[in-house]
């Protein structure tokens, strides 16, 4: 019995061994860019294989514009989970909105201090240079999400956000293409300075501009749920006529909320530049039509690799993101969540020990 027992123990261990090996080896369906931090030229599909272990207890420092909506919760879940699987510590820190240069910078500064790499969502394309080239002369620099200057920045974790907003506009293009009845657009860009908002437009903006859109307000502010909700009341008391809002996840959210109580739903379409929790419910419920997913989930967890595998010496992909797919009602059913979206329990994580 006792040598059945031994057996039976030896065969558990390794059924473990090869449970891990084999979940080591699994790997991520991503873009890579070469030359690396340049989205001018074309992706490159590859195979991702991330790590199964870090070698060492690394620290890690991951700085975020803000926490305010899923988007930024769906990428702090992909982070806390892979910091899990690999056994490092994470520390989060986040500025609070994009207006907040001058506290994004001091919260890097600090929190690389004790830090063995540090992983920056940028508040402002440029605004964070002079830190950034200062800290990477000590830890490995690592863009997540929003695009920045790529001077000191070690890797990138992201996409390519004019694709993202060509994507949302080749799809309003295609169903209101020029010639047919022009259409009323109110467009929402987001925070001005923010590095994804010109990207966004820079993709967006030609797109309408080959349909039957009129663009007849633009309105710039945060992506709080308050401050995109008073922006759309004041666009709907200057121009009450307009036929689609187009905007941030946050703008949509607002939107469906504002329509509803003004019963204005049926008369309005709302189009999203990202995907969140928020558009997800939206677009199954057909109270947004669509919105393009860059899987901010797997953006999170391929920074965490980049930046262990710089620490470590082993970084190879220094440049990568997730495909972008458009979401709508015909295509929602096939959407991969678990790369896009937190889980319904998870909660903001600032800690991973």
């Amino acid at each position: 019995m006792r040598i059945l027992l031994i057996l039976l123990t030896a065969l558990l261990h390794l059924t473990a061994a090869n449970a891990a090996s084999l979940e080591g080896v699994q790997t991520w369906a991503v873009d890579s860019w070469q030359p690396p931090f340049d989205y001018s030229g074309r992706p490159n599909p590859i195979e991702y294989t991330p790590l199964a272990r870090a070698s060492r207890p690394w620290r890690i420092c991951a700085a975020y514009p803000h926490i305010k909506d899923s988007y930024w919760l769906s990428v702090n879940y992909g982070m806390v989970e892979h910091a899990k699987r690999l056994g490092i510590g994470l520390t989060v820190v986040e500025a609070g909105g994009y207006p907040n240069l001058s506290r994004q910078v001091a919260q890097i500064q600090e929190c690389s201090r004790s830090a063995d790499a540090l992983i920056v969502g940028a508040v402002s394309y440029d605004g964070l240079t002079p830190a950034v080239r200062d800290i990477a002369r000590r830890i490995p620099v690592i863009a997540a999400v929003n695009d920045i200057n790529s001077e000191g920045i070690t890797a990138k974790s992201g996409v390519s956000w004019t694709s993202m907003g060509d994507a949302i506009g080749t799809y309003f293009m295609k169903r209101h293409p020029r010639g047919q009845p022009p259409v009323k657009v109110a467009w929402f860009p987001g925070p001005k300075g923010a590095g994804w908002v010109s990207f966004i437009e820079a993709g967006l903006l030609p797109r309408l501009a080959d349909s039957s859109a009129e663009v007849v307000a633009t309105k710039w502010g945060d992506t709080g749920f308050e401050a995109q909700l008073l922006l759309i009341e004041e666009v709907l008391e200057e121009h009450p006529d307009i036929d689609y809002i187009i905007g941030s996840a946050v703008t949509a959210d607002a939107a469906v909320s504002l329509l509803r109580a003004k019963g204005l739903s049926r008369e309005i379409r709302v189009l999203a530049d990202y995907f969140t929790h928020g558009t997800y419910r939206a677009i199954k419920r057909g109270k947004v039509m669509a919105a393009p997913t860059d899987s901010p989930v797997l953006q999170g967890k391929i920074a965490i690799d980049q930046a262990v595998r710089a620490i470590e010496g082993s970084l190879s992909v220094v440049h990568a993101g997730p495909s972008i797919k458009i979401v709508d009602q015909a295509d929602i059913a096939k959407l991969n969540v678990t790369d896009s979206l937190a889980p319904a329990w998870f909660r903001p994580t600032f800690q991973v020990r």
